[in-house]
């Protein structure tokens, strides 16, 4: 077991370099998620950058249900994320590290649930994001919200050593399962 975050997270993201690279698969909207959705919740997606799983079928699930969209705009590594109205096929604009995102004028949302990638996760349902925190901040922003790992089965680990930042998740979906705290 690694224990080392670094090192961990070079492991990880080979892993599911090598997974996506073989995948033929998606991740779906399982019925666990679909009935927390309702209509005029905000639901906080992403897009995914390189091999990161792919939210996109529970965002249409979400805009199906009646619920408002955002999506992260990061501007750099010290300023916390903040989650920008945007609809399915809107525009966006290239940001730092790959991503596409809403322009920086677009209305901040607070969201309701908020979906996030990351490149580990044990069964506690810590996550291991890519090491800037945004999300631990964004988590700690908007405690009420409900957050979702999106991820391959593949980035599952016995555990993931976590700091005392560090904000667990309530959920894990995978192409293979969801699963979730009891009391959440």
């Amino acid at each position: 077991m690694i224990f080392d975050k670094p090192a961990l997270r070079a492991k990880l993201r080979a892993d599911r370099d090598l997974f996506a690279a073989e995948l033929s698969c998606a991740i779906l909207a399982p019925a666990a998620f679909t009935a927390r959705l309702h209509a005029g919740a905000v639901v906080a997606t992403y897009f995914p950058v390189g091999s990161e799983a792919d939210p996109s079928q529970l965002a249409a699930a979400a805009a199906a249900a009646g619920c408002r969209l955002a999506l992260p705009h990061v501007v750099d590594r010290a300023a916390p994320i903040r989650f920008l109205a945007w609809e399915l096929g809107a525009p966006l604009v290239d940001g730092p590290y790959g991503l596409r995102q809403p322009a920086a004028d677009t209305p901040e949302l607070a969201p309701d649930i908020i979906l996030t990638p990351l490149l580990g996760f044990d069964r506690r349902l810590n996550r291991l994001g890519q090491g800037a925190g945004h999300y631990d901040r964004a988590f700690a922003r908007y405690g009420e919200a409900w957050r979702v790992g999106i991820a391959w089965s593949v980035q599952e680990v016995p555990a993931i050593p976590a700091d005392i930042w560090d904000v667990p998740l309530h959920a894990i979906v995978t192409q293979e399962d969801m699963f979730w705290h009891a009391d959440q």
